[in-house]
């Protein structure tokens, strides 16, 4: 009979999933059960086993939509077993699981009747070892966490809100048992697995798959399907010549890190994240007693500390786990966050938090920097992570790219100031590896580094609820640590790993500037919101620092270190890669403005308190400029006279309404559009012909996959001017007059309020939006006659320049960009700047002008997906937007600090001047942070870098006395000079490179 290999493939498959896996358990017996529904949020263990639990059973139905029911099982274990050989006891529980996915739906913890927790079940992993000898008396804390995805259709659900997930029960209680596991007949099951998942990858016509076809067709041949236990042995026997055989010498060599991606939120809300991580945590602690060769990576400080409060005896049991080196706190972050939103010193403070926990708790010093499922990687990165003491860099993500395909898999990473980093992007493609045959494969075909180097990370384990790396994963890489056709696959850690590439590939290629995803464009505007209060939290921890450090060091009045700790750890949180992006359940996005209002409401008192010791209490009026600018007549960092207010006129002509000063002249046509920028000083328009500026652009927005995440460059083919007006009229503000200009679309209404500087050529425009839309983009635009070759960006601690032209695919594929307080186009001699309060995601363009070319921007203001939040941005919004002609660079990092840091205004003060801490002698040089050092010394802390993109040399002057200043890292340990290139009675003398990022340590002198 001729050989069909693909009905042998059949068979095979059939056989083990009809024979094998039934065979799994030789006996399984009932437990006796009870249980208590928690009647709201979870509970503390000592809290649920003192309520009354009902009489439980199999086949009930439980679980309203994120409630929480505590199971208790009781029973011995049949006499019987114990006698019997090649087994082991276990707690089989299925909570009514789906099988196609490791999380995203029901989660157990179970606890010993002492409280301690023992282990996690989850879809993918429901088992939980006993003692033989022993009663079983457990609770289970099952999580009815809902499935939100519904399989990832991205339509509309209720439940990522409580208010409107119903209480319907989600779950039927399938089992909760105790079972004899076979271990021959597990072992052969991970055979199998091994040997059939080798011979799909390897080609129709390779002996070694006929091999291993031939084996498996003879084990299932040779074993009784009618007694799968008593014939395991043999079966295995048969295969056993099949798996012997050793990996060619020039296999891809995978690293297999343990790991498990948990999203400290995204369709769960921040709470079920702290359970997720005492449920996954439990988990590799048992696995690594029977693994000790197990290393698991687990980033995210936050994390720890969550398990540290909540669940102190398994926190223990980890920090025994690191000193072992099973455990491998990786990532120096607070969270896994977003690069792209937040700023440059919020993103130092990751750093700053994250590795001054992990060395204080652990004893660790992170080198590594653990990043595979952010949004795009800032080019500021390299600089930051370099200046917190890291080597290296693990990405993922940007393997989702949808148009370019990257280049290299391991290479240098080359940020805006010039440093570098070692960064990997492990070709498996995924971070949630089983170690699939298929898995290896891909990774050995797409590793771009072959014949320079011969290895890759491979990072295994279910995350978001499945529960890290199971032991079936560990089965399959002791099978295929050395296996004919295969990569070989080794137990690793992330150090291991990164040692040893960086040894094997010394000359790597270097990528420089961000690492740009082509993907996920819309993240940079959904959730305005929540960006709105993560730009307010960035600038209101700047001035609390200042105005404590200054107080503290001018009066001596304490700092508020706690206070000021727990405010950025609120923030460091809401950016994680899943919050501030706008990716999340509506849950998540009440909660994070909540917590943005209640960060407002301490650092205002902060503030508050370091003013009034600064200023006394008197009949005067001051104002505080936190700005490293000076702004309305008052120094940069220090304080002054309220400057005079009023002068804004704005003047009804025949053809609408005329704004002007001594620099520019506005025209305002009857349609509220800006028809005339005229710069007087330069003497040229602005608006390009029959063209208008601050034009509201309405986008049908109606992306192909990922709701939330995704802006698709189809949305440009779908556009709606908004050009009709309802009001139009002159108002007066504390500032002088504004045109006011009210419009209606849909069931929405803006508001904006158009006012020019009384002295600077600066329009100010105030957009208010009452938004009620869904699947739309709100853009504002501005049609600019300068001839652009490139638009520059403002990021953390310096800007990029990207083309505005789309000559290749990676130009086309960055139609929608994120910057953060400026963006300035120009041409030579001259630009504009145009500034933001709150707005992230731009869009800029050249267009065709007779024979010459304008420049377009637009700012993309807010969207309306309906898919994780349904509810997304509805309601009310307010943006700042400035438009700064004949700007250069210098001038828009200016304005983005003006219009982000207002003066403050405190009243009834003895005093109306405060001298800064320090002061700067060249522009370039830009503090972004004054605050007191982490370890309570008392020293002061500044960190500045270089802003224009020059190398540029001045002086620092304190105004206090100090012993001695030594230039540091983010952790404010001592490194040898770079910067400073002097220290006289002028200051200190700094020569910094372009972008460069400085911190200083300054002992303060009582």
């Amino acid at each position: 009979m001729h050989y069909d290999s693909r009905l042998v493939e059949a068979r095979i498959r059939r056989f083990r999933d009809e024979r094998l896996v039934s065979a799994l358990y030789r006996r399984t017996a009932p437990l006796g059960l009870s249980c208590w529904e928690v009647p709201d949020e979870p509970v503390p263990f000592a809290d649920a086993v003192g309520q009354q639990f009902l009489p439980a059973a199999p086949g009930m139905t439980w679980g309203r939509p994120w409630g929480t029911v505590w199971f208790h099982a009781e029973g011995g274990i049949p006499a019987a077993w114990v006698d019997e050989e090649d087994v082991r006891v276990e707690l089989v529980v299925d909570l009514g699981f789906t099988a196609h996915q490791p999380g995203f739906q029901a989660e157990g913890t179970v606890y010993a009747a002492s409280g301690r927790i023992i282990k996690a079940v989850e879809p993918l992993n429901r088992a939980v070892g006993l003692d033989a000898g022993s009663p079983v008396d457990v609770y289970i804390e099952a999580a009815a966490n809902p499935d939100v995805a519904q399989g990832f259709r991205f339509t509309a659900t209720p439940y990522g809100d409580r208010a409107t997930a119903g209480d319907a029960h989600l779950y039927r209680l399938a089992q909760i048992a105790v079972g004899l596991l076979d271990l021959p007949v597990w072992e052969l099951q991970q055979d199998v697995d091994a040997l059939l998942g080798l011979a799909g990858q390897l080609p129709g016509s390779s002996q070694r798959r006929a091999e291993i076809l031939h084996a498996l067709d003879s084990m299932v041949d040779t074993m009784d399907p009618d007694d799968v236990s008593g014939t395991a042995g043999l079966g295995r026997s048969i295969l056993e010549p099949a798996l012997s055989k050793p990996a060619s010498a020039s296999a891809h060599h995978l690293h297999a890190v343990g790991h498990a991606h948990i999203d400290s939120a995204w369709l769960w809300p921040v709470r079920e994240t702290v359970r997720k991580v005492a449920r996954t945590f439990s988990n590799v602690c048992a696995l690594v007693d029977e693994t000790p060769d197990l290393v698991f990576a687990a980033s995210s400080a936050q994390q720890y500390a969550w398990l540290q409060q909540s669940s102190p005896e398994l926190f223990e049991r980890v920090r025994e786990k690191v000193a072992s080196g099973n455990f491998a706190p990786v990532g120096g972050m607070w969270v896994e966050s977003d690069t792209n939103l937040p700023g440059g010193e919020a993103l130092a403070r990751q750093f700053v938090l994250g590795k001054g926990y992990f060395l204080r708790e652990f004893g660790v010093e992170c080198e590594e920097v653990w990043l595979p499922d952010s949004f795009g990687y800032s080019a500021a990165l390299p600089q930051i992570m370099a200046a917190a003491g890291a080597r290296w860099f693990l990405t993922q993500k940007i393997s989702w790219n949808e148009t370019n395909r990257m280049p290299h898999h391991t290479f240098r990473w080359e940020g805006i100031d010039g440093s570098r980093i070692f960064t990997h992007f492990p070709p498996v493609d995924t971070y949630n590896s089983d170690l699939r045959a298929d898995e290896l494969a891909r990774a050995e075909r797409h590793y771009a580094e072959k014949g320079q180097g011969t290895m890759s990370l491979l990072p295994f384990g279910h995350g978001d609820g499945g529960g890290g790396p199971t032991r079936e994963m560990i089965a399959a890489a002791r099978r295929t640590r050395s296996l004919e056709g295969s990569p070989t696959v080794e137990l690793s850690g992330p150090r291991a790993f990164f040692e040893a590439a960086e040894a094997e590939y010394r000359e790597p290629p270097v990528w420089s500037g961000e690492l740009y995803l082509e993907f996920h464009r819309g993240t940079y505007t959904s959730q305005a919101r929540t960006k709105r209060g993560n730009r307010r939290s960035e600038h209101l921890l700047r001035e609390a620092e200042l105005w404590a450090a200054t107080a503290t060091v001018r009066t001596g009045v304490p700092y508020p270190a706690e206070e000021l700790r727990a405010a950025w750890e609120t923030v460091l949180l809401q950016q994680f890669h899943d919050i501030l992006p706008g990716t999340s359940i509506a849950w998540v996005y009440q909660e994070a403005e909540r917590n943005y209002a209640e960060v407002a409401v301490r650092l205002g008192a902060v503030i508050g308190t370091a003013a009034r010791a600064l200023l006394g209490w008197g009949g005067g009026t001051a104002v505080l400029n936190a700005s490293p600018f000076a702004v309305g007549g008052v120094g940069p960092l220090a304080a002054g006279a309220a400057p005079p207010s009023g002068g804004r006129t704005v003047t009804r002509t025949d053809r609408g309404f005329l704004l002007e000063n001594g620099a520019v002249r506005i025209e305002v046509d009857g349609a509220g559009l800006v028809r005339s920028l005229w710069d007087r000083t330069a003497e040229r328009e602005l608006v390009p012909a029959g063209a208008a500026a601050n034009l509201l652009q309405l986008h049908r927005d109606t992306p192909t996959q990922w709701d939330a995440w995704d802006i698709d460059e189809h949305y440009r083919r779908n556009t709606t001017d908004l050009v009709d007006v309802t009001a139009l009229d002159i108002v007066e503000g504390p500032a002088g007059q504004a045109l006011r200009i009210e419009r209606s679309f849909g069931a929405s209404r803006v508001v904006q309020h158009l006012a020019l500087d009384a002295s600077a050529p600066r329009l100010e425009i105030t957009t208010e939006v009452d938004w009620h839309e869904q699947q739309k983009l709100l853009k504002l635009a501005f049609p600019l006659d300068v001839h652009a070759e490139r638009a520059t960006s403002e990021i953390q601690f310096g800007h990029v320049h990207r083309p505005t032209h789309a000559n290749t695919s990676w130009d086309a594929a960055r139609f929608e960009t994120v910057a953060h307080r400026w963006v300035h186009v120009g041409e030579p001699g001259y630009g504009v700047a145009v500034a933001n309060d709150s707005t992230y995601g731009h869009d800029i363009t050249r267009t065709a002008a007779g024979r010459a070319t304008t420049t377009t921007v637009r700012l993309s203001l807010l969207r309306a997906p309906v898919f994780p939040d349904p509810a997304a941005d509805q309601g009310s919004h307010r943006m700042e937007v400035s438009l700064l002609l004949g700007a250069g660079i210098p001038d828009a990092v200016a304005e983005g600090y003006r219009l982000n840091l207002p003066l403050r205004t405190v009243s009834g003060v003895a005093r109306t001047a405060v001298e800064p801490l320090l002061q700067l002698t060249d522009p370039a040089h830009v503090v972004e942070a004054v605050k007191l050092a982490e370890d309570g010394s008392g020293d002061v802390v500044v960190r500045l870098y270089e802003a224009h993109g020059n190398r540029s040399r001045g002086a620092l002057q304190a105004g206090f006395a100090y012993s001695s200043v030594v230039e540091t890292d983010l952790l404010e340990r001592p490194l040898e000079d770079v910067a400073i290139t002097g220290r006289d009675d002028d200051g200190v003398h700094l020569t910094l490179r372009p972008f460069q990022l400085v911190t200083l340590r300054f002992a303060v002198v009582d």
